[in-house]
């Protein structure tokens, strides 16, 4: 073999689902007409009482059965099982375009010095005039209330790829046996300390409008994401948390960079 010959990476794709068999069949769909298959697509079924776990399984996706109640035991059951280099994270109400994993893969090719990558999003449903300044709006005020507790880009949960090594480093510090911290933010903290995240423009994921189906709903993730940010404290407070980032960005080659607003659009 030549010294210069160069293996592409493995890809796992990790969805976490609840009650979701329609939303997640067409997921499985989009996955399976990438133009770069994934190495595999684990489902993690977080005790659906509908056909959630038969879907995936009519659709040949690893099926793991996770009785522990919330995301963050999800996603964790999900990553610890995923087998690729890369893991790429979504929800099953998300729709990839067709070039996602391709592109996934080629800005972790482009960036060797990154641990983890993160995007954008559109809605799928709702007015057509209003999917994409909503969704702007909506992932923007993530960025601006999160990013300031982490002193970095923060990782959005339906659209997030990490490195094996990486999620290996992290597993045992995240917060999986607390149903009510939002896991990607909560990925975030701990990822985010040592590892650079980036975000990638034109990775192309349209999402459900869930968010906004009601106000209690929204009420639970701005609570769950309150949280997400106490949890950390008094180590993350974050000034403490700035001062220990910029210490060690100063030691490696490059560091996080916050998106602008515009940066948002896929």
């Amino acid at each position: 073999m030549s010294a210069n010959h160069r293996t592409d990476p493995t890809v796992s794709v990790v969805i976490p689902a609840k009650d979701d068999a329609e939303l997640l069949a067409r997921c499985l769909a989009a996955l399976a007409a990438q133009t770069r298959r994934p190495d595999e697509v684990v489902v993690v079924d977080n005790g659906s009482s509908d056909g959630t776990a038969r879907v995936a399984r009519d659709a040949g996706a690893r099926t793991l059965l996770c009785p522990e109640k919330g995301i963050p035991a999800a996603s964790a059951a999900g990553y610890d099982a995923a087998t690729g280099d890369l893991v790429l994270r979504l929800d099953a109400d998300c729709v990839p375009a067709a070039e996602w994993v391709e592109r996934v893969v080629a800005a972790f090719e482009a960036w060797p010095e990154v641990g983890a990558i993160t995007g954008g999003a559109t809605f799928i449903d709702g007015p057509r005039w209003l999917r994409g300044p909503l969704a702007r709006v909506y992932l923007g005020a993530y960025v601006a209330a999160s990013a300031p507790a982490l002193g970095h880009v923060p990782l959005f949960g339906s659209n997030l790829a990490l490195r094996r090594r990486v999620w290996d480093d992290v597993r045992a510090e995240v917060h999986r046996h607390d149903p009510e911290v939002h896991d990607d933010l909560d990925l975030s903290f701990h990822v985010g300390e040592r590892h650079v995240i980036r975000y990638r423009t034109g990775l192309g994921m349209r999402i459900a409008m869930r968010p906004f189906d009601d106000l209690a709903s929204f009420a639970v993730r701005f609570s769950r994401g309150f949280r997400s940010v106490l949890v950390h404290w008094p180590r993350d407070f974050p000034p403490a948390r700035w001062l220990r980032l910029a210490s060690r960005s100063r030691q490696r080659p490059e560091s996080t960079r916050m998106p602008r607003p515009r940066s948002l659009r896929i």
